[in-house]
């Protein structure tokens, strides 16, 4: 995989947000899965086939994906991150979810976690990371100073809560209680 260059990201994303957040602002309708024909994609955001498989294959956390639907028309979708303002399902089947994952968030926020557990906000799920390093990064994005969480998912899939795997490798849950976490250090 290749560096994507500074424009690349910029295109990479407001392909998100066409895709996970407001598709209305490109003139776009996403089906009930999130899909969207790539050639509608690329008219309405004026870009090629070319720089779109380029932003594609290079973006480091596989936001999206591209199928050929049974009509033979090439779709694409964000594999999660949807907004709530965007009805859509995944489709995607429970998943029987390691013993432990975890989450990266700002420091701030910690009160508010650990009375509330981790709530989606404006998303349709929580993103649970396979590993710390990663929801390290995650958390980083917010702020510099981060505070991970071991998410005791044995324990949340015992009690009946259900976990989806999306296609890129993040766990998705609805919420996260604050009984099933546990500030995580080295």
């Amino acid at each position: 995989m290749t560096e994507l260059t500074r424009e690349q990201v910029k295109t990479s994303r407001r392909i998100s947000m066409v895709l996970r957040h407001r598709p209305e602002s490109a003139g776009l309708t996403l089906d009930a899965g999130g899909w969207v024909p790539v050639a509608d994609l690329l008219a309405a955001l004026r870009i090629n086939r070319v720089q779109l498989d380029t932003i594609v294959a290079g973006n480091n956390k596989s936001r999206f994906a591209v199928t050929t639907g049974p009509d033979g028309v090439e779709r694409i979708r964000a594999n999660q991150g949807h907004s709530r303002r965007v009805d859509i399902d995944l489709g995607l089947a429970p998943a029987d979810p390691p013993t432990m994952l975890f989450h990266g968030t700002a420091r701030q926020n910690l009160a508010s976690i650990m009375r509330d557990g981790l709530r989606p906000g404006s998303r349709h799920h929580m993103h649970l990371s396979l590993d710390r390093r990663t929801a390290l990064a995650v958390g980083r994005r917010h702020s510099p100073d981060v505070v991970i969480f071991a998410v005791d998912t044995a324990a949340m899939a015992a009690a009946g809560h259900v976990f989806h795997r999306s296609e890129n490798g993040v766990w998705l849950i609805a919420a996260v209680p604050s009984s099933y976490l546990r500030e995580h250090s080295e």
